[in-house]
């Protein structure tokens, strides 16, 4: 592939992940969910991973730690999100759920699937295979 080539291809995938991230902004501000779609990240991360510290929690959703705290005050005055102390390291914490985080995340899922959903439009079972067999590859190649 020519240096060319890769510019373009690279260009393309950075402007579908912009606008894949722009259009479920716009549908998470206009039905009104309280939450961004970073928030959201953090939450649903949460729910499927029971008491994270922050660093790994950075690590699952791909934030520098000044951002995360950031994301993680504002879930925490929300009252979705709680900081408990960590049992082994006094300078750290661990993050959960609480009970409304838990509700959020619920009443949140079936209606962020639709979202995500569109994306997905016009293309069958082997387009998908293959765009996520080419994501993984990408992927790994960077690790």
């Amino acid at each position: 592939m020519t240096q060319e080539q890769f510019s373009k291809y690279s260009f393309l995938l950075d402007r579908t992940a912009r606008r894949v991230k722009q259009y479920a902004q716009q549908k998470f501000k206009l039905s009104d969910f309280d939450i961004t779609v970073d928030q959201w990240l953090v939450m649903k991360n949460l729910s499927e991973n029971e008491l994270l510290s922050q660093s790994e929690l950075a690590a699952l959703v791909f934030k520098d730690q000044p951002t995360l705290t950031r994301i993680i005050d504002i879930l925490t005055k929300k009252n979705y999100v709680e900081r408990l102390p960590h049992p082994l390291d006094r300078r750290s914490f661990q993050l959960v759920l609480t009970t409304a985080g838990k509700d959020k995340v619920k009443a949140l899922k079936p209606k962020i699937s639709s979202i995500r959903e569109k994306a997905w439009e016009n293309l069958d079972e082997s387009d998908f295979l293959e765009f996520k067999r080419i994501l993984n590859t990408i992927y790994n190649n960077l690790e």
